[in-house]
């Protein structure tokens, strides 16, 4: 078994940090996952992914003071496995950690995440916890010296340690007996600790002894363009970019990103935009609101994220989605970029404009994406030469956002465009 056989397109879902933050529950879980099989199951949408210290007893009770409480109790069982909270998932308790609520998602027809930190517990090794089936204690294999920057939680693993891939094995056996799906490995992608590339490694041989498909999603970024080949060996998924927000800076480095990583992106392997910070964020984080980009630059961030074939990931509260967030969440038309029979290229960038072509290589569509960067209206001016062809006129173009349908009248396709939107065509 192979963890690239999985999908030939990106991964699409939700995941509860951009709302939630440390504090999510098991209600709040059944309830998101009961709104993506009502209205967005049959676009594509199916991961259901619990984000980070799902394990943590107290978390989100200090956030004033910290977003992760220094050594605060977490729940662990015998063999230095974190298990769920008890009181925010009431259905994990006698040992049945997350498999009652993974098998609810799974009777819904959707898929089910859990978010992880690289290494193993620091309270295993401080108390010498076993590893199962071993001889071997946590202490033997933990690297004391490789802790992340800002969560206290995990040490690193030192990977030619006896007992360190058992301890990675057991980890992700219990996964596979949970009905796990997708992980989302955190403390790893950008590879700052020195045993991060091991640990990738680890992690992707730990799926394939488990006997369970996984994908397996690396964070955070930004990645490292030198290591492709890693990633895309032993990954499904690696970030581009730092924890990506709503915000029109954050937005606008995202095209130089994707210009870099385009070539890497194919079945199996996705480039990762991040999150989708759209509808009500931030509830975790004492600052519940909507998403501060505008209309048109969640259009811009749909538009890129489809034509580059990102991974989707809503990062907003789903029970309170308002229609006009899930119109543009559904469309049909943007949503079939994703096909891993499309192939993009961006053709065309400076400060204020950015254009991207994506041909279909089975039915043959052509699609253009006309971005505006600068903050005022314009008309811009698409040359037939960046697509290789002697004019746009009489060509017939269909407009994927609003559904307009016009035949080119002139040799350019001359197009006008709000400030930081975007035009997406096919023809």
């Amino acid at each position: 078994m192979s963890v690239k056989s999985l999908s030939d397109t990106p991964p699409m879902g939700w995941n509860s940090y951009d709302y939630y933050d440390t504090a999510v529950t098991e209600r709040d879980i059944r309830a998101n996952a009961e709104y993506m099989a009502k209205h967005l199951k049959e676009f594509g949408w199916e991961y259901i992914v619990v984000d980070i210290q799902w394990y943590a007893t107290d978390a989100g009770t200090r956030r004033d003071q910290y977003q992760y409480i220094p050594f605060g109790k977490i729940e662990m069982d015998e063999y230095s496995r974190l298990l769920p909270c008890p009181d925010r998932f009431p259905s994990s308790v006698g040992g049945h950690g997350f498999k009652p609520l993974a098998d609810y998602i799974h009777e819904l027809g959707l898929k089910f995440g859990i978010h992880i930190m690289r290494g193993i517990p620091r309270i295993a090794a401080h108390s010498c916890s076993n590893i199962l089936n071993t001889d071997i204690t946590a202490d033997m294999i933990s690297d004391p010296y490789s802790i992340c920057s800002w969560n206290p939680d995990m040490y690193g693993v030192i990977p030619q340690a006896e007992g360190a891939q058992a301890y990675y094995n057991s980890v992700f056996q219990l996964y596979a007996q949970w009905g796990v799906d997708f992980i989302k490995c955190d403390d790893i992608c950008r590879m700052d600790a020195p045993s991060a590339k091991d640990e990738i490694r680890m992690l992707h041989e730990a799926i394939i002894n488990s006997g369970r498909q996984m994908v397996l999603s690396l964070s955070p970024g930004p990645a490292r363009l030198e290591e492709a080949w890693h990633y895309e060996t032993y990954a499904n998924m690696w970030r581009i970019t730092d924890d990506f927000w709503d915000d029109w800076h954050l937005l606008k480095q995202m095209f130089e990103r994707c210009e870099h990583w385009q070539n890497h992106v194919s079945a199996g392997n996705y480039p990762d935009c991040d999150m989708l910070p759209v509808g009500m964020l931030g509830k975790g984080f004492g600052n519940e609101r909507q998403t501060r980009f505008t209309k048109e630059e969640q259009i811009t961030m749909l538009t890129l994220w489809c034509m580059f074939r990102s991974p989707l990931m809503i990062g907003g509260e789903l029970t309170l989605m308002d229609e006009w967030t899930r119109n543009l969440l559904t469309n049909p038309d943007v949503l079939a970029l994703l096909s891993d029979d499309c192939k993009a290229t961006q053709l065309f960038r400076n400060a204020q404009t950015c254009i991207w072509h994506s041909y279909h290589r089975i039915n043959g569509f052509n699609y253009l994406a006309v971005f505006n960067l600068s903050g005022n209206e314009r008309e811009i001016a698409v040359p037939p030469c960046l697509l290789n062809q002697e004019d746009f006129k009489m060509i017939c173009l269909k407009e994927l956002w609003t559904g307009e349908t016009f035949t080119c009248s002139t040799k350019n396709l001359n197009i006008r465009v709000p400030g930081h939107g975007a035009s997406l065509y096919r023809f």
